[in-house]
């Protein structure tokens, strides 16, 4: 199975084939392959390739296949969780689902599938947008211009977070790390196989290729909902990209694109009980987000166990006899207890995740009543953190769709956010500080303020065993690590700020055996290459296999 993915991957264009993946079976003729004429002439088959690219994000099993559903494979967001335990700020409790990642477990080794899950769901996607790419020709006329705006967008959306993902050293450190090899359109046998990983300076020269084209292409484009990408998209993609190249003047322009006609989330929308983070249509922050429907096999099957919900809604029935593995099954995914204590009792963030007092509290009444300050069911919430040991650091920032607490197959049906504007204006603070620190602080300052009313610059700049970061950049990076908290950015910021991690610490929350500090990014947070990648392809260099520390550090002091 995984040969066969690498191939269909690579061979993109054999013979004027078109490779077909699973999302658009109902194109697929016996042979497994279409020829472009074909598709073109079908009725609608444009753009049902161009839905294709986005319909497939989330809910889909994306490596496991029909008959091994893994409760981690649940498609675009389940890669937030797996990077981002590999850091400090998500605790991975009792050995659950991702903690290969929170342990440097074997499976990050290229052999194994843990480790090829990225690679597969990354260039499946990339896949899609080719196709479609191929489809419209070099020319394409105008009913398939926004089609082509939108495959560009999605192309250059997931070769960036590949770069940050494979490459060892970001942009502005090293423009000569390897990051993934280039796959486009109309790519040959012969160059698949011959295909080196190229590096930061090509690839980010690659990215803005495709924005660039995007940027026109969408100029006139009017998306149907937030699950597609629109000229916005293009405009934060951008910013993104900038900023990892440190190229401060544009970071800052496209940032500020990317916020019109956008507003940032008020504390009511961020702690809202039913449509807390859950529904990208109940704000006007959210600029692109990713959806589980009902139909969705990440949901039908297993009672939905296979699904975002699964890992970050704590709020259905728990214990033995609860759902999901949050609420009955002991394995979740709690904040560190140094960054929940961090957070002025005066943020509104604050609200979103479980005190750690309650921990010290005897009785089930006093427990449940201190729950009822986060949870319509504070019941629920209880026998949740009994199944974890432990009540403080337990999120309640994801809510249940509608605010459903009985039927998780209809909870777990969540808008998950992609890009929100309150990203953009931490990304426009800090490109702007980086060119004036006075004008960086008052948009910081002024972002920070509508969080918490008693903000003051400066209280945040902990050096987290790194002093090579300003301070400015540090008090951004704090405000970015608990705005975006289980979003998917932690450990792309760890890489690109060149920051240590800090798990071991007087009374820290992380796992025993599993309390490890760095000084740098660690080694697993480069992701090594699939083995079936370099059989097939000769001109690969692999990351190295990384190794877990043997033990806990020392104790680290604040």
């Amino acid at each position: 199975m995984i040969n066969k993915i690498s191939f269909k991957l690579f061979g993109v264009a054999l013979a004027g084939s078109l490779a077909l993946t699973s999302c658009i079976q109902e194109f697929e003729p016996q042979s497994g392959t279409v020829t472009g004429e074909q598709a073109s002439n079908a009725p609608g088959a444009y753009d049902n390739f161009v839905n294709a690219i986005t319909s497939n994000i989330s809910g889909k099993f994306v490596f496991s296949g029909s008959n091994y559903q893994q409760p981690n494979d649940f498609g675009y967001s389940a890669l937030y969780l797996r990077r981002d335990v590999m850091g400090q700020d998500i605790v991975a409790f009792n050995n659950n689902w991702f903690s290969t990642s929170y342990q440097c477990g074997v499976g990050l080794a290229p052999i194994y599938l843990y480790s090829q899950y990225f690679w597969t769901f990354y260039y499946t996607q990339i896949n899609s947008c080719n196709t479609v790419l191929e489809l419209a020709g070099e020319n394409p006329d105008d009913s398939k211009i926004a089609g082509v705006g939108i495959a560009h967008t999605m192309r250059a959306w997931w070769y960036l977070e590949l770069s940050q993902t494979f490459a060892q050293k970001p942009y502005a450190i090293d423009r000569e790390s390897l990051t993934v090899p280039i796959i486009r359109e109309h790519l040959d046998l012969s160059s698949a196989t011959n295909n080196p990983r190229a590096t930061n300076e090509v690839m980010f020269a690659f990215i803005l290729e495709d924005l660039d084209k995007a940027e026109t292409e969408l100029a006139n484009y009017t998306r149907p909902n937030k699950y597609t990408p629109d000229l916005s998209v293009v405009y934060g993609l951008k910013a993104r990209t900038y900023l990892l190249m440190e190229n401060w003047a544009n970071a800052e322009k496209y940032a500020k694109l990317a916020q019109q006609g956008y507003t940032m989330m008020t504390g009511a929308q961020y702690t809202d009980r039913v449509n807390g983070f859950n529904n990208a249509n109940s704000n006007n922050a959210w600029i692109m987000a990713c959806t589980f429907k009902s139909d969705d096999p990440t949901i039908t099957y297993n009672d939905g166990d296979s699904s975002w919900g699964t890992w970050m809604i704590c709020e259905f029935p728990g214990g033995p006899s609860g759902l999901g593995y949050f609420n009955a099954y002991g394995g979740a995914n709690y904040m560190d207890r140094h960054l929940y204590e961090t957070i002025p009792s005066t943020d509104i963030r604050k609200k979103c995740f479980v005190d750690f007092s309650l921990d010290e509290m005897s009785s089930e009444e006093e427990i449940v009543e201190a729950l009822s300050e986060y949870s319509d069911v504070p019941e629920n919430v209880y026998l949740t953190g009994l199944a974890q040991d432990a009540f403080g650091g337990m999120p309640l920032k994801f809510r249940s769709a509608g605010g459903n607490h009985t039927d998780n197959q209809v909870g777990y049906c969540v808008d998950v956010p992609m890009m929100r504007v309150e990203e953009m204006m931490l990304i426009e603070a800090e490109a702007a500080g980086m060119q004036d620190l006075t004008r960086g602080q008052q948009l910081l300052t002024s972002f920070a303020t509508e969080r918490d009313p008693s903000f003051v610059y400066g209280q945040h700049n902990e050096a987290y065993n790194n002093t090579s970061t300003p301070a400015f950049r540090n008090e951004i990076w704090w405000q970015r690590r608990v705005e975006l908290w289980g979003e998917g950015h932690a450990t792309f910021d760890i890489k690109r700020l060149q920051k240590g991690i800090i798990r071991s610490y007087a009374g820290t929350n992380h796992v025993d055996g599993y309390r490890w500090n760095t000084t740098t990014p660690p080694d697993w947070m480069n992701i090594c290459i699939i083995q079936t990648e370099s059989n097939y392809n000769g001109a690969i260099i692999n990351n190295p296999t990384p190794i877990p520390p043997d033990g806990n550090s020392p104790e680290y002091k604040w």
